[in-house]
């Protein structure tokens, strides 16, 4: 059974998704007031920059406007935490390609031994396939394995603050990510998703 505040944020939810399909000026405001916090705290933490968080998060509105319709998303945080980290990540690559380093560097190395790479048309033909299969992954993990994978790989957060989150020492949740991730190589070498 749904918790009142659950099913007050599902309403809330399905009342800005029909602003989104009504195309009602109101749903870019409502959407940034119910979520602009979540999404700018998102990109944060890929980006490490105020002004480029501010600008994704400002360009997911665009992207979400520009979604619904067609699409009628389930769950809105889900749809709005999905674009808003997919332009971070497309912003940090792009300025990774100007110069190197930051935080996000070894988050994506660390998933890349676990997560197939391959040439650009063929990881976004996989993309929406391997994304299912890492959402059923995740819902094999104990809740403390999951919350901190998707701390690290999700939120993108350092583990210093992953640590302060959980009361979790560093060194325990970098034991844990490094066997979640084993898992999951695991995990997709048997769905026939490693090459």
């Amino acid at each position: 059974m749904n918790s009142p505040s659950s099913s007050t944020s599902e309403s809330q939810d399905e009342k800005i998704i029909d602003l989104f399909w009504n195309r009602s000026e109101s749903a870019i405001s409502e959407a940034a007031s119910e979520y602009g916090r979540y999404c700018y705290s998102i990109s944060y933490h890929i980006l490490r920059s105020t002004e480029d968080a501010e600008e994704c998060v400002n360009d997911t509105w665009l992207r979400t406007w520009n979604a619904i319709p067609p699409q009628r998303p389930g769950k809105l945080s889900f749809f709005v935490g999905r674009i808003v980290r997919n332009l971070s990540l497309d912003k940090f690559r792009s300025k990774k390609a100007k110069r190197r380093g930051g935080e996000m560097s070894p988050i994506l190395e660390e998933l890349s031994e676990a997560i197939p790479g391959g040439p650009d048309t063929e990881s976004l033909v996989l993309d929406r396939e391997l994304g299912r299969a890492i959402n059923d992954f995740l819902r094999t993990l104990p809740e403390n394995a999951c919350n901190l994978f998707l701390a690290r790989y999700w939120h993108s957060m350092p583990l210093t603050e992953i640590a302060s989150k959980f009361g979790v020492k560093e060194n325990n949740i970098k034991a844990s990510l490094f066997r979640t991730r084993g898992k999951l190589k695991e995990y997709l070498e048997k769905e026939g998703m490693q090459p």
